[in-house]
C-alpha cells in the first residue's frame, strides 16, 4: 500500500517537485560552509518528500545515535529563518488535501493520507537537525 501511495504522491501530488525543491535547497546550502549541516537536513527531507509513505520520523537518539553538540541552537536558527514558514506551507497543503476529499469529489478518498504526509513534512521542517527517517514496521 505504501508503494501505491508513494507512486500517486510522486506523480500526481507534487512529490517530485517537493523533493526537487528540497534537493536544490540542499545544494545551495552546501555551497556555503555555514550551511552544510542544514544541507544534510535538506537532503534528508528531500528523500522523505519524494516518498513519504512507509517511513516514520524519529529522534536520532531513539535509533542509537548521540546528539551532536549545537543541534538545538541550529534548530532554533532553522526555525526562525525557514522552518516556521515551511511548516505553515505544509499545514495549508494538508488542509487543502482534507478539503479536497470533502468538497471536490469523494473520489479523493486517499486525501487524508496525503494530509498526514504533509503534516509529517511540516513536523520535519520545523526542526530537521537530529531527526532520522526510518522505515515503518509492517503491520
Amino acid at each position: 500500500m505504501a508503494a501505491l501511495g508513494n507512486l500517486i504522491w510522486f506523480v500526481f501530488l507534487g512529490g517530485f517537485f517537493l523533493g526537487l525543491g528540497w534537493l536544490i535547497a540542499g545544494v545551495i546550502l552546501y555551497i556555503t560552509v555555514v550551511g552544510i549541516p542544514f544541507a544534510y537536513a535538506c537532503f534528508r527531507i528531500s528523500s522523505f518528500a519524494f516518498f513519504p509513505f512507509g517511513k516514520d520520523l524519529v529522534d536520532a537518539s531513539s535509533v542509537g545515535e548521540s546528539r551532536i553538540v549545537g543541534t538545538t541552537i541550529a534548530n532554533v536558527l532553522w526555525f526562525v529563518l525557514a522552518g516556521l514558514w515551511l511548516a505553515i506551507g505544509h499545514l495549508v497543503a494538508a488542509a487543502a488535501s482534507l478539503a479536497s476529499c470533502l468538497l471536490i469529489l469523494p473520489i479523493f478518498l486517499g486525501a487524508p493520507a496525503w494530509a498526514v504526509a504533509h503534516i509529517n513534512l511540516a513536523k520535519m521542517s520545523l526542526a530537521p537537525l537530529g531527526m532520522r527517517i526510518v522505515p515503518k514496521p509492517w503491520r
